[in-house]
């Protein structure tokens, strides 16, 4: 079997309202052009649940796919961590 070349990203769940769908903040430090401090940079995105296993607060690690939808091209791969109930 050979080696998949879709990206992978781990993330944190802040959404899973929608049907099989799960929204995950992915952060990163990128360091500014000029002044040179590393700054905080977010994005959302929408991986397919298929299974409806993850919660907000969740670790998960996503996969880049085909498109489900309009705004949906990853696909949950697996919970890394659960969040840790109060």
């Amino acid at each position: 079997m050979s080696e998949s070349k879709a990206r992978l990203v781990t993330a944190h769940v802040i959404s899973n309202k929608a049907d099989k769908t799960v929204t995950v903040l992915v952060e990163r430090k990128v360091k500014h052009p000029i002044y040179g401090k590393y700054v905080k940079r977010s994005t959302k995105l929408h991986a397919h649940d298929e299974n409806n296993e993850s919660q907000i607060g969740d670790l998960v690690t996503i996969q880049e796919c085909r498109p489900y939808s309009k705004s949906k091209t990853w696909i949950l791969v697996r919970v890394e961590q659960r969040a840790t109930g109060l």
